[in-house]
């Protein structure tokens, strides 16, 4: 787990030899799995990284989940990045999976996810055993908000909440440190909570039907904005101001708003962070009309503030979830006087 990196001259006696953590003592995979629903389509992206946090490989396998079994897909990806970083398979430790689902540890099911065969019982325990390494499964955001916490906008904070605004909606909820996950790993699903009351004219609808990608792509055409993902809307709108586009991103902050307002009621968080395609299209000046249409939605103070991350924040938080794990994994075995291959 250490190695030789010098010596030290000087005193008396023999020099002393300097350790340090040996980079090549532990590795860990990082897997970030799309939706079906989302541009382009279904794919694995994938990441290695040792033992000192550097990262050796990264891909992205398109993969029709729609036909093939997601453990075979899953360790054809694993298998993809360690042959690309150049080690052996032996010496991957753990596996940090991040889905667009909720994760129940106590059936070991994934819930709420649109990938076929991922909320097949049994499944993690599948993957483990044909990797040979443990595997972890994490929601897709709340792995965002494990990357805010280490290198983005939360690095040094206290508490904090992180909207997630892509294809669909997630929120994560970092208390100190420590993520809020539910009895059942739902916690955060807001994309699920009632919009209005329905009636015989109109289909009870949800926060997802209101800010979701397929709500904003649809507001961004009736604009006159056109584009197949809502963070291309955005963008569109922010390249080309005047009227339409100013009326386009106060309707879109104005139900960003909307949804803000009930987790401020609830959870009064010292920060709300803005994450996701819309939120880094976005910006500043689209967070600056959120904060303004917030202001007048709720008597609540709120700081809001736009995700520090520009990267794929999903596998990011699965590499620094998956590179503590094999840190403290290798910790504990040493404590416990085990040895370490």
């Amino acid at each position: 787990m250490a190695k030789v990196i010098g010596h030290t001259s000087g005193g008396p006696g023999p020099n002393a030899e300097i350790y340090a953590a040996n980079p090549a003592a532990g590795y860990a995979v990082a897997v970030s799995v799309r939706e079906v629903s989302e541009i382009p389509g279904p794919s694995l992206t994938a990441a290695l990284v040792d033992l000192a946090g550097t990262v050796h490989a990264r891909i992205e396998d398109s993969i029709d989940l729609t036909s093939l079994d997601p453990v075979d897909a899953i360790t054809r990806t694993v298998a993809h990045v360690i042959e690309r970083a150049g080690i052996d398979a032996s010496a991957v430790r753990h596996v940090q999976l991040g889905v667009p689902g909720s994760y129940d540890p106590g059936t070991g099911v994934i819930h709420h996810i649109d990938v076929p065969g991922f909320t097949r019982p049994g499944l993690v325990d599948q993957i483990s055993e044909r990797l040979g390494a443990t595997v972890e499964v994490e929601n897709d955001v709340n792995l965002a908000a494990i990357a805010e916490r280490e290198r983005g906008v939360a690095v040094g904070g206290g508490s904090f909440t992180l909207f997630w605004f892509d294809e669909g909606l997630g929120l994560a909820i970092d208390l100190g440190g420590t993520l809020l996950r539910g009895a059942r790993g739902g916690a955060g699903e807001i994309g699920y909570v009632p919009v209005g009351l329905p009636s015989a004219d109109s289909p009870r609808s949800d926060l997802q039907d209101l800010i979701g990608g397929a709500a904003v792509i649809a507001l961004g055409a009736k604009h006159g904005f056109v584009a197949t993902t809502p963070g291309t809307v955005i963008s569109q709108a922010l390249a080309s101001p005047g009227p339409q586009a100013e009326s386009f991103l106060t309707a879109v902050a104005a139900r960003i708003a909307l949804g803000l307002a009930a987790v401020a009621g609830v959870l009064d968080p010292p920060l709300i962070v803005l994450a996701g395609e819309v939120a880094q299209a976005g910006g500043e000046e689209l967070a600056q009309r959120v904060r303004a249409a917030l202001h007048s939605t709720t008597p609540l103070d709120i700081t809001i503030a736009v995700t520090g991350i520009t990267d794929d924040a999903v596998l990011l938080g699965a590499l620094d979830a998956g590179l503590r794990a094999v840190r403290e994994g290798l910790i504990n075995a040493l404590r416990a006087n085990v040895p370490v291959d």
